[in-house]
């Protein structure tokens, strides 16, 4: 599972998810990728979820990169604790994901394979996705 060796600041404001996403809203590594059309915070396991997916798919063949890596820590406070005593410990690590950002980038492979492993990884991700060829996103 993702998350950071080391953070300068073990908890983090929630932030917010407006607007677009301008960096990493293009290939850079590969010729096929899954886009985010939607605004989620994504976590370690569907990030590994998703990239075991396209692994078991494309069988050893092609190269995958994660464009995404969860490094915002989300808390939880213990069940039945009363209200105030602070902020709850870190329970699992997110990555910030807003629209037209890449998640997934493959090359080495036929398109068709590409396409459906693809598929396959848009399916355990929690949002609306698109798949992108190089020279064909907007």
């Amino acid at each position: 599972m993702l998350s950071p060796k080391k953070v300068k600041h073990r908890k983090m404001m929630k932030g917010n998810l407006k607007g677009k996403a301008y960096r990493g809203s293009e290939l850079s590594f590969g010729e096929y990728g899954l886009k985010a059309l939607e605004p989620i915070w994504l976590t370690a396991r569907q990030i590994e979820a998703g990239r075991i997916a396209i692994n078991r798919y494309v069988k050893r063949g092609g190269k995958v990169w994660i464009r995404v890596f969860p490094d915002k820590p989300i808390t939880k406070k213990a069940a039945e604790t009363r209200m105030g005593s602070g902020k709850g410990n870190p329970e699992y690590w997110v990555a910030v994901v807003k629209p037209g950002r890449i998640i997934f980038e493959m090359e080495g492979v036929t398109p068709e394979v590409a396409e459906a492993a693809l598929r396959l990884a848009s399916y355990k991700m929690p949002m609306a996705t698109k798949i992108v060829k190089r020279g064909e996103e907007e």
